[in-house]
């Protein structure tokens, strides 16, 4: 399938983005200097976080496939890093369908390698931001099969969300959406884990014009109000098995990550 926003994409460099940013802590290449210029001045354990997000994702997806799901729709992509979402859940579902979305032009020009599916399945891209939860869903309902549980992934996304946005509702807005037997999967940077940290990296992404929404604990359950939390339930990102056996030893985190099933 082919991109949803099929005009060249139009970047604006002078400003940094988080999906940059992000890039630029996972060691990636597609970055410019302003996101370097955020991104350099965090303190190390920023770039600890993205890459143990980036752990979680595999580890949700892989575990959402060997539940038999097989659509997903995650939305805030960012910069396409292998193993990307569908190359995850196609090695255990090959006719697995994935739907991306992502507010930042950069992605939509790497998009090429989102929808390099297996021929058994489906990968599909839309430009698009969160804060519109409609036009992704009107798109994705052209991919996905809203009869069936899909998986919505929103991966460190809703930290970049504020309260006045309505972060809590549009992500209740995506859910109820969703049939019976679908799945939430969100991480969220926490503000009380590690509060003197979390605060620098607020401080710092602020400087660099990006405003960041770190939420404590119970702020980053509401998400999940109502839906039945996976073992371990909401946890450090670290800590997120799939189980209720907690790995020996976790590395700390300031990331929260939960998966939760809707009934």
């Amino acid at each position: 399938m082919t991109s949803a926003t099929p005009q060249p994409p139009r970047i604006d460099t002078s400003k940094a983005h988080p999906a940059r940013v992000y890039d630029w802590l996972l060691g990636g290449k597609d970055n410019y200097p302003v996101d370097e210029a955020v991104g350099s001045t965090l303190p190390p354990e920023a770039r600890d976080g993205a890459r143990q997000n980036r752990e979680f994702m595999h580890r949700a997806a892989a575990y959402l496939a060997g539940q038999g799901v097989d659509q997903f729709l995650d939305i805030g992509t960012g910069i396409p890093t292998a193993p990307n979402l569908h190359q995850i859940v196609q090695r255990t579902v090959p006719s697995a369908r994935i739907v991306y979305a992502d507010n930042d032009p950069i992605v939509l020009r790497h998009a090429e390698a989102l929808l390099i599916s297996d021929p058994a399945g489906a990968t599909d891209y839309i430009q698009a931001d969160v804060r519109e939860p409609e036009q992704i869903v009107r798109h994705a309902r052209g991919v996905l099969d809203f009869d069936r549980p899909i998986a919505l992934s929103v991966i460190a996304l809703m930290h970049f969300i504020s309260d006045e946005q309505d972060a809590h509702g549009i992500v209740r807005r995506l859910v109820d959406v969703l049939p019976p037997g679908s799945y939430l999967v969100l991480s969220h940077a926490g503000i009380d884990v590690y509060p003197e940290l979390a605060q620098q990296v607020v401080d710092q992404y602020a400087k660099g014009g990006i405003r960041l929404a770190f939420r404590t604990r119970d702020e980053v359950a509401r998400f999940f109000d109502g839906l039945e939390m996976v073992p371990p339930g909401l946890v450090t990102a670290t800590e997120w098995t799939g189980s209720a056996t907690p790995p020996a030893d976790p590395e700390g985190s300031g990331i929260y990550a939960g998966v939760a099933r809707i009934s």
